[in-house]
């Protein structure tokens, strides 16, 4: 560019020093403008160069949005990484997910990549069949992007650490991203794979510890603040496969026995068991209550004829407790059943159903078990033998306390901690995690449970514990309709046997109605306990409690 005369400027006076900068600014602009068009253009010219030299372009890269664009599906049969000691030397086809991946060299990247609770790393190498871009590519792709991955199976001289499967490797042949993962993630998966902080609810969790590694230890609340994350981990994964095998086997041991499985209502129209600890809703024009537990309709099913029955379903209480080992929802495993002559009948089901529980656990679910109790280290459950199950009388319970220096009198209920000294006084005494408590205070009682015929102040009703924690109540249920009413004025506070909630329930019993007898797990405190795992959330998928209805 020229600079401007005179003449051209129309003006007879030279230009001005501020127009000569300008003018050179726009000049140095211009030419900066003009180089970077060259170097974008040669840049481009190298990749359209290097993706002409590149062998491996059609091996890797970013799918469409599966379902939303046409895509021509591949065809190959996908691959369960759980069989691939039987598929060494074959190229295999499988869905996984990048735990890390890192480049090493330009020639070399490494991957560990899962699949539900296997791991497996995936080498990709260039040569003369696949080349440094897919290196770069597959060495970049972001943790917990969902890939489709073909590649030989291999097996290797030394063990792999860093993976569950260790005596073979992946060489990569192809990498597809299906879904790539935003980043940075608001939690690192392999963070939620470690132990909580404490013991505690996890409520400090900004304040969690450092650990010798110097990572910062995620506490619970901003695991469930980020759950689908949080339930990624393969702790996690392990934790509701064993709680899905609690449920299958409390259906395959009653089903045998001869229970029906029932659904009862969980929306009632008035309020039952004294009304207390109950959540209400507007039910249309007028309020209804979350269902307690299924305990009235169980047993208007005894008094229906139906003889054994038991349900799995949720439980709602409206109880303010922020402790470890409550919720607000919760899942319940129920049973009730006729008896014969004694409510121990109902008893020795209870104890055989935990017993097959934990042994089928043991045998159908180690490793998963082992998995998550390698990361708390708690102790092996100690089982006893059916039919020795120790049955502790309240009473014996209660002197036990008491001769280790527990202050506390007759018919007291027993506080958390006592009942967590029970449990070392039992283990020691009788080598047994496992035990039940029987011949409970009825004050202490619901006002449908039978009154002990060898002592009035206390009744025919029973918990079982593990690792010194309840995890059911049951008892032998009122069956006359006249002393059910008896008991429910008489209790404290009072049950109105007339009311919205309960004249259907206690009128069911004038029609003649066997003697029987039940019980309610609490599905999440079995698991917890089973595991010892700290706090009951871990065992909720959504957690509910006093302070939590989200996500």
């Amino acid at each position: 560019m020229t600079e401007p005369t005179p003449e051209a400027s129309g003006s007879g006076e030279p230009p001005s020093k501020n127009a000569l900068k300008k003018a050179q600014k726009e000049k140095e602009k211009a030419e900066k403008k003009a180089a970077a068009k060259a170097r974008e253009l040669a840049e481009r010219q190298k990749k359209e160069a290097d993706d002409a030299a590149d062998v491996s372009v059609d091996s890797y890269g970013e799918l469409p949005l599966i379902g939303s664009k046409d895509f021509k599906p591949t065809g190959k049969p996908r691959v369960d990484l759980a069989d691939i000691e039987k598929l060494e030397d074959t190229e295999i086809t499988f869905r996984c997910w990048v735990e890390n991946a890192r480049v090493q060299s330009a020639k070399l990247a490494f991957l560990n990549l899962r699949q539900g609770l296997n791991t497996v790393q995936a080498v990709v190498a260039a040569s003369d069949k696949l080349s440094k871009q897919m290196v770069k590519f597959c060495g970049n792709v972001s943790t917990e992007s969902t890939l489709a991955v073909t590649g030989l199976v291999k097996k290797v001289k030394e063990p792999i650490k860093s993976a569950s499967i260790k005596d073979f490797e992946i060489h990569i042949t192809a990498l597809f991203i299906e879904v790539k993962a935003e980043v940075p993630l608001p939690l690192q998966v392999e963070d939620a794979e470690r132990p909580l902080p404490s013991e505690g609810l996890g409520d400090e969790d900004e304040k969690a510890s450092e650990t010798g590694d110097a990572r910062p230890l995620v506490g619970l609340n901003t695991r469930l603040n980020n759950r689908t994350l949080d339930l990624r981990a393969k702790i996690n994964h392990a934790i509701f496969v064993i709680k899905s095998g609690v449920c299958a086997l409390f259906q395959e041991f009653l089903s045998q026995k001869g229970f029906i499985l029932i659904h009862t209502p969980k929306i009632l129209g008035a309020a039952s068991e004294g009304g207390a600890n109950v959540f209400e809703l507007k039910y249309f024009d007028r309020p209804a209550y979350l269902a307690q537990s299924p305990q009235f309709y169980k047993q208007m099913l005894i008094a229906s004829r139906f003889q054994k029955v038991m349900e799995i379903g949720p439980v709602f209480r409206a109880e303010n407790s922020n402790t470890a080992r409550h919720l607000t929802e919760f899942t319940g495993l129920d049973l009730e059943m006729e008896f014969q002559e004694n409510y121990h009948e109902v008893m020795s089901v209870l104890e055989d159903l935990m017993l097959f529980i934990f042994k089928e656990l043991n045998s159908r679910y180690e490793k998963e078990t082992e998995l998550v109790r390698s990361a708390y280290h708690v102790e092996e459950f100690k089982l006893p033998e059916s039919g020795k199950v120790p049955r502790i009388p309240f009473t014996e319970g209660i002197q036990m306390l008491r001769d280790a220096g527990e202050e506390l009198g007759d018919y007291d209920d027993l506080t958390t901690p006592q009942e967590k000294h029970l449990g070392r006084l039992v283990l020691e005494k009788y080598n047994s995690d496992f035990y039940v408590l029987d011949q409970f205070p009825l004050a202490i009682r619901p006002a449908y449970t039978m009154p002990s015929p060898a002592n009035p102040l206390l009744s025919n009703s029973y918990d079982m514990f593990m690792r010194g924690q309840e995890i059911l109540s049951g008892a032998q249920r009122i069956h006359n309709a006249d002393l059910l009413a008896e008991m429910m004025r008489k209790h404290d506070p009072p049950v109105d046997p007339n009311g919205l909630g309960t004249k259907d329930y206690v009128e069911c019993f004038r029609y003649g109605c066997p003697p029987h007898g039940g019980g309610g797990f609490g599905l999440e405190r079995i698991v917890q306990f089973w595991l010892g795992l700290p706090n009951i959330r871990m065992c909720s998928l959504f957690p509910r409690d006093p302070q939590r209805v989200i996500p």
